[in-house]
């Protein structure tokens, strides 16, 4: 059902409005004429002066009562039809008059919905600053305005929170590892302190894996500051590159087939996107899999590996916090990756979706909008980082 926008459904109202008070109007002059105009038969025998002569019948008397009749209808007939021509034109007059002042009207309503549209995480600083009387719509635009100033304190206090949070967290868990290699150094050190010391490590990787990705969410989940020209295969390659002593590790095969594609957004935030992708895709795997990575215009970014079969109704669970398969709930990962991964695209304003393939593995497709920039120089393209 299509939905009538309130520019039209004001300038209805409005016409609607005014063809009722105009046939109001009509009605009461019609009325108005009628008592004003004598009956016919009365008019005759009180014109001054005028009697039957001699010789004249009531039939001539008849058809002078019927020729004034006659005149009257047509008087009453041509007010009708005037007015009803006026009443239709004054009112396409005023349709079109109404459109125009119920657009005026609803002109702040229009500049208050399009600085609502283009805010973002990155584009806080942007404020109506309605001109005007002092009425509604300046309140409204006012206070929308004063809601800014308070979304904006709270992103630049998350942000200060989590650049806080990050130098806190780490550093003791640096000081914590130092700690435990020190002492795992020591000649001395028993073989049960030694395996304890390796526990530990183990638990501060975890533990550091576990900050990292929630900073990391934290940072996607704010939007993005600003956007550049980003090479997405040459991303890829960077992070396959450094994958492959994971692959090795738990013996799988990585297949790349990356094309030049460029994107506009945040280098750190792609690296960590594919980077987590390929990473769930070896861990996620079984000996002798494989993982193949694919770089094109559509789907932008495709990973695609072997491994246990996933039941369908436990995908939409993959992307949310701390949610894993039971059957990998022990791989070491901080059940992060997918929910990051989530969040980095939404923050590109792309979009994610993945199957389970029926021999076992999942299929992720990410599709990402084109860079901004028509045309973009290999020079002046941003890599990543390493």
């Amino acid at each position: 059902m299509n939905r009538w926008s309130v520019r039209t459904r004001l300038s209805v109202i409005y016409g609607l409005v005014f063809m009722a008070v105009g046939v109001v109007l009509v009605v009461i002059n019609y009325l108005l004429l009628m008592g004003v105009l004598p009956q016919p038969a009365a008019f005759v025998a009180a014109v001054p002066g005028y009697a039957i002569p001699d010789g004249v019948t009531t039939t001539a008397r008849m058809q002078t009562v019927d020729t004034v009749a006659d005149y009257r209808a047509s008087t009453i007939q041509t007010m009708l039809l005037t007015s009803g021509i006026a009443l239709l034109a004054a009112g396409a007059i005023a349709a079109l008059m109404s459109w125009y002042i119920a657009g005026r009207v609803l002109r702040p309503v229009h500049t208050i919905t399009a600085t609502a549209r283009r805010l973002g995480a990155e584009s806080l600083n942007r404020r109506i600053y309605l001109d005007g009387p002092d009425d509604e719509l300046k309140e409204l635009a006012n206070t929308f305005d004063g809601m800014l100033d308070r979304l904006a304190s709270a992103f630049d206090s998350q942000t200060h929170f989590v650049a806080n949070a990050s130098h806190e967290l780490r550093t003791p868990l640096a000081v914590q590892r130092t700690l435990v290699e020190v002492a795992m150094a020591d000649p001395k050190a028993s073989p049960e302190l030694r395996r304890l010391g390796e526990h530990l490590l183990v638990t501060n990787e975890r533990s550091e894996r576990l900050i990292e990705g929630l900073l990391v969410l934290a940072r996607s989940d704010r939007g993005l500051r600003g956007r550049v020209p980003v090479r997405l295969d040459q991303v890829a390659e960077t992070v396959l590159l450094g994958s492959i002593g994971l692959a090795d590790q738990y013996n799988v095969t990585i297949k790349k087939n990356l094309r030049p594609r460029t994107v506009a957004g945040d280098p750190v935030l792609l690296e960590r996107l594919i980077t987590n992708l390929v990473h769930n895709a070896i861990r996620y795997n079984v000996s002798d899999g494989s993982v193949s990575v694919e770089i094109a215009d559509s789907p932008a970014l495709r990973v695609v590996n072997t491994g246990p079969v996933v039941p369908v109704e436990a995908l939409p669970g993959l992307f949310e916090p701390f949610r894993r398969l039971e059957r990998t709930s022990t791989s070491g990962g901080s059940g992060l990756g997918l929910s990051i991964v989530r969040s980095v695209v939404k923050a590109h304003d792309g979009s994610i979706g993945v199957a389970a393939r029926p021999s076992g593995g999942l299929d992720l497709r990410v599709d990402l909008p084109p860079a901004a920039y028509a045309t973009i120089t290999p020079n002046r393209t941003i890599p990543a980082s390493t």
